[in-house]
C-alpha cells in the first residue's frame, strides 16, 4: 500500500531568478515534473547554498519527512519504496529501454548543458560566472566558479569531451533529439498513453533547453527543429503545470525566456 505522502514535503534547488543554471534548472524540473505525474505535492524551495546542502552535491534534493534524497534516479527509486511508480505497467523489455534512453539524455543532453555551460569561453564569461556566483561576495563568488569549471572541465576530460567544439557538441544534441523523437513519433508519451520518468527527464530539459536565453539560440533552434518534441514540452507543461500553483513549478518560466539566464 502506498505510504502517505507528507505534505510538507519539499524541494530544494538554487535560486531561480539570478542563480541556478541550465543543467541545475533542468534537472530540477525533471524531479518537478516527475512528482507532479505521481500526483505528489511538493513545494519548491530556492536556497543560494543548495548545492552544499544536497547529500550528493548535486541538486535537486528532496526533503521528505526525515529523509533527504537528491537527483532523479535515486528519488525515483525512493517514492517506488513508497508504493507510487509510474514505470510498474512496462514489461521487461520496455524497463530496459526506457533506461536506455534515460542514459541517452544523460550522456548527451545533460553533458551538453554542462559543456556549454562550463567549457565556452563567452558563456562562461557572459552567463555563467555571473549567476554561479551571485549570492556571494567577491573574490568568493570567483573563487567558488573557478573550482566549480575545473571540476567540470576534469569530468569532460575523462568522458572524452574536453577536445570537442561547440559545434561538435551541438551535433551531439540534434543527434539524441532525433533519436527521442524517432521514439516518440505521434504517440503522446515515449511509451504510449501513460507518462513515465523518462518523459519527466527528457521534458525537464527539453523544456528548459527552449525557455532559457543563453548568447545564442543555437540550442534551442536544435530541440525545435523537432516539432514532436516540441509537442511533446506543450503537453506535459499545460497538463502537469499550468493551473498549479506558481511555487510548485518552474514554470512560471512563462518568463523564463527573460530571467532563467540572462
Amino acid at each position: 500500500a502506498a505510504e502517505p505522502w507528507p505534505e510538507n514535503a519539499a524541494l530544494y534547488q538554487q535560486l531561480k531568478e539570478e542563480q541556478i543554471l541550465l543543467s541545475d534548472n533542468a534537472s530540477s524540473l525533471a524531479v518537478q515534473a516527475f512528482l507532479q505525474m505521481c500526483n505528489l505535492p511538493i513545494r519548491v524551495i530556492c536556497r543560494a547554498n543548495a548545492e552544499y546542502m544536497s547529500p550528493s552535491g548535486k541538486v535537486p534534493f528532496i526533503h521528505v519527512g526525515n529523509q533527504v534524497v537528491s537527483e532523479l534516479g535515486p528519488i525515483v527509486q525512493f517514492v517506488k519504496a513508497k508504493g507510487h511508480s509510474l514505470s510498474d505497467g512496462l514489461d521487461e523489455v520496455q524497463k530496459a529501454e526506457m533506461k536506455a534512453y534515460m542514459e541517452l539524455v544523460n550522456n548527451m543532453l545533460l553533458t551538453a548543458e554542462l559543456y556549454l555551460q562550463w567549457c565556452d569561453d563567452v558563456t562562461v564569461e557572459e552567463i555563467t560566472h555571473p549567476r554561479y556566483g551571485s549570492p556571494y561576495p567577491w573574490p568568493l563568488n570567483r573563487i567558488l566558479s573557478y573550482q566549480k569549471q575545473w571540476e567540470v572541465k576534469r569530468k569532460m576530460k575523462a568522458i572524452g569531451w574536453a577536445g570537442k567544439t561547440l559545434e561538435q557538441v551541438l551535433e551531439d544534441v540534434d543527434q539524441c533529439c532525433h533519436a527521442l523523437s524517432q521514439r516518440l513519433g505521434t504517440q503522446p508519451y515515449f511509451f504510449n498513453k501513460q507518462p513515465t520518468e523518462l518523459d519527466a527527464l527528457v521534458f525537464g530539459h527539453l523544456f528548459t533547453i527552449l525557455t532559457t536565453q543563453l548568447i545564442t539560440d543555437e540550442l534551442s533552434e536544435k530541440v525545435k527543429n523537432y516539432s514532436n518534441l516540441t509537442a511533446f514540452c506543450r503537453r506535459i507543461e499545460q497538463q502537469y503545470f499550468e493551473g498549479h500553483e506558481k511555487e510548485s513549478s518552474t514554470i512560471a518560466a512563462r518568463s523564463a525566456k527573460k530571467s532563467l539566464l540572462r
